[in-house]
């Protein structure tokens, strides 16, 4: 896009409210078929400079007889004499910053608006500067993302920012959430400071992913970034045979899966009410191998007197054994692990790492809940007990730790997140240095009070009335929020809102999976340092 495009009056202003938004009838000269919603505009007020987004696009006529009875436009004078006469083009802008015009603005920078500009205020589309005015140019703590429609200026994240609170990235299967997933952990990992625990459930993080169309390998994490980045692995069969080197293999012993554990499991193992009870029983009975003493009975009068001890249904024990049946036909559950995960896990942490966990063939949804869940609550409460003995001792805090979970309503659910603790981790808000970033395609099936505390949306297209109004709750402007995500293209655009952008913007993805795109994500000091080393190899063996 020229620079004379980008200063392109469209029209003024001329009506509008603070809550609304304001109406802009556009000039005969610009065309109305140009002009696409989620585009950005300014508005030049009398005293201030007023930054929005174009929300909605409409046709107008100053005579409406002429709806009933349309004249003949096949002369192309006739149209052209009616166009900004007796027809107009209209459209609809939500000013959401002030960036220019008074003193505090210019000192301080973009301002939220408390105000609407003023009739026949002139409207022009937003220019490369602007937007860079707004949302920063890339640096240390910026990462590009993605273009604005129609522009090549880049959109960047304060990515510090983004990790102070829990994320979620939404949208319907085949938009993009994996690619942009994968590149905002990139960034992550670069620029913010924070360490990524990643349970990845269709392998795609790690050392390599499938491109959109899946006829193609692209990069992941540990390619790019070998030094920063381990992959742990349930299925070390599985990553042998897909040629992913691997830091840890993640084995669970039966003493550590705990009642809680199997209570967010109880539909997918199809457990009833009492069955669910009886697990607390059991371990109250067995203590920490309640598990495993519990698969073991078989003579049928111990079982019929530890029944009436316990006052458990014959048919209620039954229903239990065969849902631990399930977990115990796992492959990675042994009775005696010989390492252990968590301090695995902890470890690389706490070097900086950030630990990709590829669950292999082991796919299904119980295996991924219980591992995901089970290592989440301890690794959480290693960081609590952290973070208050360093409020005690006023001593530094543990690095913050994002973890990013898929299938996210499978734990956070109305009924699974008061259970599981990735629901109090949303709730809580950061308060031990440790967010989620979720990651699903259906959020309306993810409890309302967690989505009301995810910071920053990232919603690609969704075609489901209630996933867009759950997306979308609480947030101010939703209906014209909701007419930009309803015109996404089904792939590769995303709409951007919440705590970590200024103002809501529709994204075009940055490229990746190209060498060009790969080289974009290195830092320029690391690409030096390879090249270094690669010409220090090749003059070795000369």
């Amino acid at each position: 896009m020229t620079q004379q495009e980008e200063n392109q009056r469209l029209g003024i202003v001329v009506s509008g409210s603070l809550n609304k938004g304001v109406e802009v009838k556009l000039d005969s000269s610009a065309s109305i078929e140009d002009i696409a919603v989620g585009r950005f505009v300014t508005i030049e007020g009398q005293k201030r400079r007023f930054f929005g987004m174009i929300t909605d696009v409409s046709l107008g006529l100053i005579d409406q007889k002429l709806a009933l009875t349309p004249p003949d436009v096949s002369d192309p004078f006739i149209a052209e004499v009616l166009t900004g006469t007796s027809t107009f083009g209209a459209l609809h802008v939500s000013p959401t910053l002030a960036i220019g015009g008074d003193v505090a603005t210019l000192l301080e920078g973009p301002q939220p608006v408390k105000t609407v500009p003023s009739h026949f205020s002139v409207v022009n589309l937003a220019s490369q500067r602007d937007v860079e005015l707004v949302f920063g140019k890339e640096d240390k703590e910026r990462f590009w993302i993605g273009n604005p429609l129609d522009m090549e200026t880049k959109i960047c994240l304060d990515l510090p920012e983004l990790v102070k609170r829990s994320n979620g990235i939404f949208g319907k299967s085949g938009t993009g959430k994996t690619f942009f997933t994968r590149m905002l952990l990139i960034g992550m990992l670069q620029k913010s400071n924070a360490v990524n625990l990643i349970f990845d459930m269709h392998n795609e993080y790690g050392w390599e992913g499938s491109s959109e169309e899946g006829q193609r390998k692209v990069k992941a994490l540990k390619q790019l970034f070998p030094s920063n980045v381990a992959v742990f692995t349930l299925d070390e069969e599985s990553s042998r045979r897909r040629g992913v080197s691997t830091d840890f293999v993640v084995r669970i012993s039966y003493d550590e899966i705990e009642p809680e554990d199997i209570v967010l499991l109880r539909q997918t193992l199809n457990l009833t009410e009492p069955a669910v009870e009886t697990v607390h029983r059991m371990h109250r009975r067995f203590g920490k191998n309640w598990l495993q003493n519990t698969l073991a009975l078989k003579d049928a009068e111990e079982i019929k007197e530890l029944l009436k001890e316990l006052d458990i249904h014959e048919s209620t024990f039954q229903n239990l054994k065969r849902g631990l049946a399930t977990i115990r036909r796992l492959p990675f559950i042994e009775p005696h692990a010989p390492t252990n995960a968590v301090r695995g896990i902890l470890e690389h942490l706490d070097r900086g790492m950030n630990v990709v966990l590829e669950f292999g063939r082991y796919r299904d949804i119980t295996a991924y809940v219980l591992v995901a869940n089970m290592l989440a609550r301890r690794i959480y409460a290693q960081y609590q007990e952290r973070m208050e003995k360093a409020m005690a001792e006023n001593t530094a805090p543990p690095t913050p730790l994002v973890i990013t979970i898929e299938e996210a309503h499978r734990f956070l659910d109305s009924q699974a997140a008061s259970q599981t603790i990735f629901g109090t981790i949303a709730r809580e808000m950061r308060k031990y240095n440790v967010t989620l970033l979720v990651i699903d395609q259906r959020p309306s099936g993810i409890d309302d009070e967690v989505m009301s505390q995810i910071g920053t949306k990232i919603a690609f297209h969704l075609d489901n009335e209630r996933d867009i109004d759950s997306v979308l709750a609480g947030v101010s402007g939703k209906s014209e929020l909701k007419s930009v995500l309803s015109k996404l293209e089904s792939k590769q655009q995303a709409l951007i809102f919440g705590h970590a952008v200024p103002v809501p913007v529709v994204v075009r993805m940055r490229e990746y999976g190209s060498a060009e795109s790969y080289k974009g994500f290195i830092p320029r000091e690391e690409a030096e340092a390879g090249k270094q080393a690669e010409k220090d190899i090749e003059e070795l063996w000369e």
